[in-house]
């Protein structure tokens, strides 16, 4: 009788055993949304700072800037905390703060948006569609290019080169040395075979 109450009873497993409780998603958590929160204020906020300049000759280039810094910035941190390891802790937090959070507030795609129909509602249609080009293309260079610099400048720590795959994005961008690489060049790795290593 009591065995059948406790396999009908939820959160339990049919030996009786209380069923591990699976950990919230994130957009549910008051820490993560708070530091997003945070983040994105003080993004946007730097961003407005940004747009006092004005427009120079009626261009958007306050808005260019943002977006293209904003995409080197981003690449420089996601590939650098996925060098140094999976996205929990510390890496999590920052990413939470820097990424969608500060760097979310920072860029804007939707004063882009508005700012390209503006220059071809008013008759400037190269310029509206010089702009939108321009803006993709230094865009995702920019996000390479920070991709790039992480990849040659953060380093992966010894105990991930032999077990964590962390350099996947950037190789298929080839732009980063192989986890074999750079264990070598950690005294990590041998270049003997096997067999030398044995007669040694």
């Amino acid at each position: 009788m009591a065995e059948s109450a406790s396999q009908g009873r939820p959160g339990t497993d049919p030996g009786g055993a209380v069923a591990a409780r699976r950990p919230s998603p994130l957009h549910l958590r008051p820490l993560p949304v708070l530091l997003v929160f945070i983040g994105g204020a003080v993004g946007t906020f730097t961003r407005w700072a940004v747009e006092l300049f004005g427009t120079p000759w009626g261009l958007p280039f306050p808005t260019l800037a943002v977006n293209v810094v904003g995409a080197f910035l981003l690449g420089l941190l996601l590939e650098g905390l996925l060098r140094r390891g999976p996205d929990t802790g510390w890496r999590q937090r920052v990413r939470l703060l820097l990424g969608p959070g500060f760097m979310g507030g920072f860029t804007t795609y939707s004063t882009f948006a508005v700012e390209t129909m503006l220059l071809t509602e008013q008759g400037r249609y190269v310029t509206g569609f010089g702009y939108a080009i321009v803006s993709l293309i230094f865009g995702v260079a920019a996000a390479a290019a920070g991709v790039w610099v992480a990849a040659n400048v953060v380093t992966v720590p010894p105990a991930l080169t032999r077990d964590h795959s962390v350099l996947d994005s950037t190789q298929t961008l080839h732009l980063a040395r192989t986890v074999e690489n750079l264990a070598q060049e950690d005294g990590k790795l041998s270049d003997k075979t096997p067999e030398e290593e044995a007669e040694g």
